[in-house]
């Protein structure tokens, strides 16, 4: 796929509709997409490449693009195989062509290809310029978003923001979709472990005029870029994007699912915003993290299972520790016939997240919903509305 960003900057990325799973956990329904650029001046830059999937694509676009020049540059921002998977191929094609990286880059280099690249490395570290013609390019260092080697380039005379996975999203370019959930199931999911690392990126950026932001994955970023910014700033500092409750449930025989149901039904008739719900078993578990990061108020509900937790309610919740879950107000609703342990187990999970508030009213039910554990619900949802 090809197209003109500016007049001399060009896409050379690559769509990827066969994919089934991203870093072989997250459902991609519609692809994902492998971006990659050009910068046509008196030196001519590469900005990564693509995953091996997409090499040979990727190598037509670019002959179709250059028409017989060389390549002066290669820039790395990220090493992760779905970028970096055809640096040796492109360094043995163009055999002068300077690879700029940072010193962690330069480090890690040797774990992933077999030639020995390095008589070829411009390092550079924050701040640099490199200035290729009429385009000059700035290095800032971004690291663990979402490796440590990570850093983004501003393009300062066209003014645009190479972003790394930062603004990335799940989906092909061709997909008409929403990009506020895919992104934001893509960021969780990939990225929420180090929103502290993501902060710390945008005030660097805060100081950029910036016109426009290339990310490696999903759409270039071009028109009222402060949403965009915003959102990723709600996203890494763990506030609350909405006033809504996300359900999350599992249910053996279906009791479970039951009261959920009557669950919903009392948290609308008692004013909730959103009642999201999800089954914790059936559903896509990434969009679950997603839901619990975006609204501000959390319910589970699970039976126990062999004593323990049932084994996609313990998964959820150790996702959310594992992804910096906090600053959200959780309710807890178990079931277990004869020994119900479920409330306990979570709220052992649940007591090292930060400034979680777990409500007081602690819902049991013994195998069916009945009139005393509908009047402990009745409890539940006036405390945590």
């Amino acid at each position: 796929m090809r197209f003109n960003v500016t007049d001399k900057i060009e896409y050379i990325g690559v769509n990827d509709k066969t994919l089934d799973l991203f870093e072989s956990q997250y459902i991609i329904p519609n692809g994902v997409s492998y971006n990659s650029y050009i910068i046509k001046d008196e030196k001519i830059v590469v900005m990564d490449t693509v995953d091996k999937r997409a090499t040979n694509e990727w190598f037509e676009n670019i002959g179709e693009t250059l028409h017989g020049k060389k390549v002066d540059y290669l820039v790395i921002s990220h090493l992760e195989p779905d970028h970096s998977a055809n640096i040796q191929l492109l360094a043995e094609k163009y055999p002068d062509m300077k690879i700029i990286l940072n010193q962690k880059t330069a480090s890690m280099m040797k774990q992933f290809f077999d030639l020995d690249l390095s008589s070829r490395y411009v390092v550079v570290k924050e701040g640099d310029i490199i200035d290729i013609g009429e385009h000059k390019l700035q290095f800032f260092m971004a690291p663990m978003v979402h490796w440590p080697e990570v850093m983004v380039t501003y393009e300062q005379t066209e003014k645009i923001l190479f972003s790394a996975d930062g603004f990335g999203k799940f989906g092909t370019l061709d997909t008409e979709e929403d990009w506020t959930c895919e992104a934001r199931r893509y960021y969780i999911n990939i990225v929420g472990k180090y929103g502290a690392q993501v902060q710390q990126l945008l005030k660097k950026v805060a100081v950029l005029d910036i016109k426009m932001i290339c990310p490696l994955h999903g759409p270039i970023l071009k028109d009222n870029l402060s949403y965009y910014i915003n959102k990723y700033d709600i996203w890494s500092s763990y506030k609350p994007e909405d006033d809504g409750v996300l359900i999350a449930y599992n249910s053996i025989h279906g009791n479970t699912r039951k009261a959920v149901e009557k669950l919903e039904e009392m948290l609308k008739e008692n004013g909730a915003k959103k009642v999201v719900v999800s089954d914790l078993a059936r559903d896509d578990m990434a969009e679950t993290i997603e839901d619990a990061f975006r609204y501000d108020k959390l319910i589970i509900a699970s039976p126990t299972y062999d004593a323990g937790l049932f084994p996609t309610t313990e998964k959820f919740l150790r996702h959310l520790k594992h992804k910096n879950y906090q600053n959200r107000k959780i309710g807890i609703i178990e079931n277990g016939s004869w020994a119900p342990m479920a409330a306990k187990l979570m709220k052992d999970l649940i007591k090292d997240m930060k400034d979680i508030k777990i409500c007081n009213t602690v819902v049991t039910i013994k195998t069916r919903l009945n009139d005393e554990s509908k009047e402990k619900m009745e409890a539940l949802v006036k405390e945590i509305l």
